[in-house]
Parts: structure tokens; sequence; C-alpha cells
């Protein structure tokens, strides 16, 4: 999907650059809410606080260049793990 590729572009090198691997990024509806899904991992464990960081990191970044219009919940999550 296009928005993946774009959403992948814009914030892979601000979450390398943490230190963090960007692994996935998925842009799906469940039910009537659509999710931003992006599942990161590290060498080494992802934590709950791992999470917040790559949120806080990405999401000024997708507020500036606006990619997605709909509304959407942008849900970070780790690849051990996965999203819930």
């Amino acid at each position: 999907m296009e928005i993946e590729k774009k959403v992948r572009e814009l914030i892979e090198p601000i979450i390398t650059q943490n230190n963090f691997l960007l692994d996935q990024v998925v842009y799906e509806k469940e039910g009537n809410i659509q999710f931003l899904r992006i599942i990161i991992d590290k060498n080494g464990i992802v934590d709950v606080d791992d999470c917040v960081t790559v949120t806080n990191l990405i999401n000024p970044l997708l507020d500036e260049k606006d990619l997605i219009t709909e509304n959407y919940i942008l849900d970070v999550c780790s690849k051990e793990k996965g999203c819930e």
C-alpha cells in the first residue's frame, strides 16, 4: 500500500537514528477504526518505554506531513509481542 511506503520513508530515519529497527508499517481497518501500526525491534527486548519513545519520535513527523487525512490510532508495538 502506498500510505505504508510513504510512512516508512518518513519515519524510518529517526527510528534508526535512535537505535531501533522498523520492522513493519501496517495501515488497516478493524471494525470502524483505522490503525497505523508501527512494529519495531531492537538489539535486546523492546519494552513499553521503547514503544512510548518511538511514538514520541514519530508523532510530530506524522502530524507535520499529514500523510493520512482520515482519523486513525497510532499503535507502536514490538515485533516479539505484536500489536494488540
